[in-house]
């Protein structure tokens, strides 16, 4: 994609008075969001790949939209492949969606060359039972002293919004 598209994708989402975009840094690596709100965090462990593993959380909700960013960090020798497959499908069933409507790669500048870095437009509910679009990525890069962090970034709509989510996913920055 282009660089001055992905520059115009942020400033005509940047009008919108009701998406305020910041700069989120993602704990525990050194990866950084950006997100229309101020976002809430949690960390809870999760079972990705079978395995309990620490997961650190920023969300919030702006313009009709839920936008979550997650972040993992998988030791030395965990597949970071595997555990993004298992993640995409855990995602897709939690929305009760049969498949995704689209998948492209995904790989911003430091991200591992992964079969399930991808980026996926699904159709499913949410937990109030309404219809809910998602559009989500799935990426990995190495950190320091081994290992790889694992990074999903979701925006749940009750439409499709591809300009919002492009900004979204633009803003992700793996350091």
């Amino acid at each position: 994609m282009p660089r001055w598209f992905v520059l115009a994708a942020l400033l005509l989402a940047a009008c919108s008075p009701t998406l305020n975009w910041r700069e989120v840094p993602l704990a525990p690596g050194t990866s950084v969001a950006l997100l229309p709100c101020k976002p809430d965090h949690a960390t809870r462990s999760v079972p990705l790949g079978g395995v309990p593993t620490e997961l650190d959380v920023a969300g919030c909700e702006a313009g009709g939209a839920t936008f979550a960013v997650m972040v993992a960090t998988l030791p030395e020798g965990r597949a970071p492949d595997e555990v993004l497959a298992g993640w995409q499908q855990a995602t897709l069933a939690n929305m009760q969606a049969a498949a995704a409507s689209a998948r492209t790669p995904f790989r911003p500048p430091g991200g591992l060359p992964l079969a399930h870095a991808e980026r996926l437009v699904a159709q499913g509910q949410g937990a109030d039972g309404k219809a809910v679009a998602a559009e989500a990525v799935w990426t990995a890069h190495a950190v320091e002293g081994g290992g790889t962090e694992l990074l999903h970034a979701v925006m749940y709509a009750p439409r499709p919004r591809p300009e919002v989510a492009d900004a979204f996913f633009a803003g992700l920055k793996l350091r």
